[in-house]
């Protein structure tokens, strides 16, 4: 008689593979087939009826604790029981209906259980209906989605609404106050972003280790001095080292550098978004020469050393100038600015990371596709309630830049360059 025998491994791609003699196939009598597919359905279903009944345990240990064993005579007793109450707790993110021990004192006050207080805390339940809306449920659907082997509540769409308010500001209030002290910058992006009708203002640093971190967010009418100011001061509040070497790379608005100036001084090394510059020179072109400038542009801007693409620059404004003046003036204005990774030596994969404000960007297409089934939106609260709680979703998914290890040569060159500018002030 041959030995059947079955072994398991994997394939390149993942999936599990069997072997066996002769091809010999195993098939189970239906009933036990039927078993086998409907024991996930039932461990989930035990899980939760284990989860209840260890809340009613630890509700019944506490009243023994407090007033002993039920019809047990103790004269010293400081309270006795009073039968049993349907009450909820929250679990598995909805409330759930449950039987809990009631107590009373000598003077026929209730006494409350602690147990029972904590297991109606929501807290737990706000947390997994945040997670779950950012990742993409919505509150029409949390009811349907949420399956409960009893009869649950509190999931309602007005419900999940009022839990995921309360979790957002929670975390808005969180995020806004973030210790920053403990942070060792090389270089800051802000950038001002346009989300659901309201303008944001973003600021975004980079470690020496290479990993990006949400420094801070403020919301404007306008990318307006004001805001930009606020942003950086309170940045500054919450323990941003000022007198560091920073690389601070904004989207080229006038109000970002006045307010960067007036907090790290008009020597601070700022790089002008490249992306952004591309982006306004093209604006003032008829479609016919947009590719063309822009291919231009963008071969400038990839040029190894500072000198070429200073080079490749003036020629491209030359020739806007006899194209289109105003497109020369747009690539003309803070054109030095648009090369101080050049000027600063910093190769060619840790410069592609500081040369656009392209990682706040990147940060919020994520944000958009979280917040696009969003239908209503109720003011700037609302906005930045989402955009805090995706951003910071976002954050939880950064990997180090590709370059980081260019980073000391960084702090070496900005190092230099501050030197260089008190020579040249004396």
């Amino acid at each position: 008689m041959k030995k059947e025998y079955r072994t398991m491994g994997k394939k390149s791609n993942g999936k599990i593979r069997e072997v066996t003699e002769e091809s010999v196939t195993l098939e189970l009598p239906l009933p036990i087939a039927e078993i086998m597919l409907g024991m996930p359905q039932a461990i989930e279903q035990m899980s939760r009826e284990v989860g209840l009944t260890l809340m009613t345990a630890a509700m019944q240990a506490e009243g023994l604790k407090i007033a002993g064993p039920k019809g047990a005579k103790n004269p010293g007793r400081t309270a006795h029981w009073w039968g049993s109450d349907l009450g909820s707790v929250c679990y598995d993110g909805q409330k759930m209906l449950i039987e809990h021990p009631r107590l009373r004192g000598k003077d026929s006050k209730e006494i409350p259980l602690k147990t029972y207080k904590a297991f109606q805390r929501p807290e737990g339940m706000r947390a997994l209906v945040s997670r779950r809306m950012v990742l993409g449920l919505s509150s029409r659907n949390y009811e349907e989605a949420v399956e409960g082997f009893l009869k649950g509540y509190g999931i309602k769409k007005s419900s999940v609404s009022r839990h995921f308010i309360k979790a957002t500001a929670q975390q808005m209030r969180e995020f806004l106050e973030r210790d920053l002290s403990a942070l060792e910058l090389c270089a800051i992006f802000i950038d001002g972003i346009q989300f659901k009708g309201h303008l944001l203002v973003v600021a975004l640093g980079l470690d020496l280790t290479g990993r990006k971190h949400i420094l801070g967010l403020r919301e404007g009418a306008t990318e307006n001095t004001e805001v930009c100011v606020g942003l950086v001061e309170d940045m500054a509040r919450r323990g941003l080292v000022a007198d560091r070497d920073y690389l601070f790379v904004l989207d080229g608005a006038k109000a970002l550098r006045s307010a960067v100036t007036r907090m790290y001084g008009s020597d601070v090394a700022v790089q002008r978004c490249q992306q952004h510059k591309r982006r306004n020179v093209r604006d003032h072109l008829p479609v016919e020469h947009q590719e063309a400038i822009d291919a231009r542009i963008r071969a400038a801007y990839t040029m190894k050393t500072y000198d070429q693409a200073k080079q490749s620059l003036e020629l491209t404004v030359r020739y806007l100038e006899r194209l289109n003046p105003s497109a020369a003036a747009s690539l003309k204005e803070g054109f030095e600015e648009t090369l101080t990774v050049h000027k600063l030596g910093i190769a060619d994969l840790l410069r592609k990371t500081l040369c656009t404000t392209n990682p706040i960007e990147s940060c919020f297409s994520v944000t958009r596709t979280v917040t696009g089934r969003v239908k209503r939106w109720r003011g700037g609260e609302m906005v930045q309630r989402w955009a805090v709680a995706a951003l910071l979703r976002t954050e939880r998914k950064f990997r180090r830049i590709k370059g980081f290890k260019e980073i000391p040569k960084l702090l070496v060159a900005l190092k230099k360059r501050k030197l260089d500018g008190k020579e040249e002030a004396a």
